[in-house]
């Protein structure tokens, strides 16, 4: 027989638990309604969250916020630093939070997050807390399921509107409006992609790549859903697209604004395995008849931004400049040997050539200003001065005359291109 008085109190928090998950189960609930079935049974905050740490169901009221953060484990955007509480229990105030992983046929779908912010949580209920997780999985298993189906046909619908085959305009926004989407209205199309190389360092199998593929997208729909849940979001093969809406009488000027709040709260403080993602944005299309334009403009961008710039960037199609003419040759190799033609031994593969370009592309920006150019790259004026006669002994009168000069920023810019 028990007689420890938490011990029974926490069993009989567990009993309660059993009957409230298995009418939850029966009905058809969802993650919120775990996560209240479990705040109530235990007397304790709850959220699940996605594996990251996105937060998709909670039953936490202000108090118990405000405790998460005062322990540094809110970021911002309000994602839960799932990645800084542990298993065995974290301190938050005089109280503690712990999590457990929401797992079936060992893929990991969610996290559950537990907080007693005035004492520790017991053993007993850290054994409801994994029985709650078991019915989670079966949930998100089964509503993820549905989803992937749902996503999938949203998905093949917006990619008929940006190839122009998804029939009349009126049919168009009729039938978007049944996915509770608003297309034909002012937006910017933004395009964002996981940085290869980011995905690379980590040495995922196929199945990681599709989970973080989806993980992205999701955080992009549930981040656009709190800004307007009118906006489109979706997953493509290796891309998701975002359709931001503009205000137009508020000016460009707030709708980058509004497009860099979304890709901020995406990003998060990069933790909870979170992966380093490019983003590009289209011009404003004003209408469901610039959309396919727009979707061209925002792949652009973020192919040619991830090339000039690397991983991480957030490239507009209208700060292209020359990269985007460049960008409209269709054969890579002609840029190459447009370089080559111009540069000569400065566009090939070397330390040394790359060394040169640097320099080259500093004495273009200063109009090969020689003073200039030495104090942005930290050397001495006559060791400039040598740089300089080298680079026209390799390229010609670049200093003296503009039709070169031209050639080659236009050969530097279409290194950057080809990569």
């Amino acid at each position: 027989m028990i007689s420890d008085p938490e011990a029974v109190a926490a069993l009989e928090r567990a009993d309660a638990l059993h009957t409230a998950l298995t009418h939850i189960v029966l009905e058809g609930g969802d993650l919120a309604a775990i996560a209240e079935a479990v705040g109530a049974a235990m007397g304790c905050g709850v959220v699940f969250t996605s594996t990251d740490g996105r937060e998709r169901a909670a039953h936490l009221d202000e108090n118990q916020r405000e405790s998460l953060a005062a322990a540094d484990l809110l970021d911002p955007s309000g994602r839960v630093r799932v990645e800084r509480i542990d298993a065995d229990g974290t301190a938050v105030g005089e109280g503690e939070a712990l999590v457990r992983r929401v797992v079936a046929a060992g893929v990991d779908l969610a996290r559950l997050v537990a907080l007693r912010p005035d004492g520790k949580i017991h053993s007993s209920d850290v054994h409801a807390l994994e029985r709650a997780a078991i019915v989670a999985a079966l949930l998100v298993t089964r509503v993820e399921a549905i989803t992937a189906v749902e996503n999938k046909y949203r998905g093949d619908f917006l990619r008929d509107v940006f190839l122009g085959r998804a029939g009349e305009e009126e049919y168009v926004a009729e039938h978007a409006q049944a996915f509770g989407w608003h297309l034909d209205r002012p937006v910017m199309v933004v395009v964002a992609v996981l940085d290869p190389d980011a995905m690379a360092a980590l040495g995922p199998d196929p199945e990681d790549r599709r989970a973080w593929q989806d993980r992205f997208a999701h955080a992009w729909r549930q981040v656009s859903a709190t800004v307007d849940p009118s906006i489109a979001s979706v997953a493509f093969s290796r891309e998701v697209v975002t359709l931001v809406p503009v205000d137009l009488e508020a000016g460009a000027a707030d709708a980058h604004v509004a497009v860099d709040r979304i890709i901020a709260a995406v990003r998060g403080d990069r933790g909870g395995g979170r992966i380093a993602f490019s983003a590009g944005v289209s011009r404003v299309s004003h209408g469901l008849g610039d959309l396919p334009e727009a979707f061209r403009q925002a792949q652009r961008a973020v192919e040619i931004g991830r090339r000039v710039h690397g991983g991480g960037s957030v490239t507009r199609f209208d700060q292209l400049g020359l990269h985007r003419l460049l960008a409209l040759v269709p054969d890579g190799s002609e840029l190459t040997a447009f370089a080559a033609d111009v540069l000569g031994p400065l566009a090939e593969r070397t330390p040394e050539a790359a060394d040169l370009r640097e320099t080259l592309q500093v004495l273009l920006d200063t109009n090969f200003n020689v003073a200039e150019a030495a104090r942005a790259q930290f050397f001495h004026y006559n060791t400039m001065r040598y740089r300089v006669g080298k680079l026209q002994r390799i390229l010609g009168p670049v200093a003296t005359d503009p039709h070169l000069r031209l050639d080659v920023a236009v050969a530097l810019r279409a290194l950057e291109i080809v990569g």
